[in-house]
């Protein structure tokens, strides 16, 4: 069965989004060089940061995608995270709010990519 297992995402500054993700989501990267950086989210499965097509990466592309965070709780659960995130200094895209899958909210890594929070399917 191919079951996606590699989540990259493109990024200028590798250094940067290392630190970036790494104090967003308390984890330490699994394998770090000058243009990839992995996080291992599960068994087998890869969050990483890619920068080696720095040339087509653009600070001000169209973001047609986002990383998730579902977080098993209520709505209180994805405030809580907010509450937290904001502390942090994340540049906050949109503010929690309801929609049909529940209470979420999104925030922008600092090449513009798109995190979303959400409460679990």
């Amino acid at each position: 069965m191919a079951t996606p297992n590699l989540f990259l995402i493109y990024v200028t500054d590798t250094t940067a989004s290392t630190a970036f993700y790494s104090d967003l989501f308390e984890m330490e990267p699994e394998m770090v060089t000058p243009r990839y950086v992995s996080f291992e989210v599960a068994p087998g499965v890869l969050f990483s940061l890619w920068s080696g097509a720095s040339k087509s990466v653009t600070a001000t592309p169209v973001r047609t995608s986002e990383v998730g965070l579902m977080v098993p709780g209520s709505a209180e659960a994805v405030d809580a995270i907010f509450t937290d995130w904001t502390a942090k200094g994340v540049d906050m895209v949109s503010e929690p709010h309801d929609e049909v899958f529940g209470r979420t909210f999104i925030v922008a890594d600092p090449d513009g990519n798109l995190i979303r929070v959400s409460p679990l399917d």
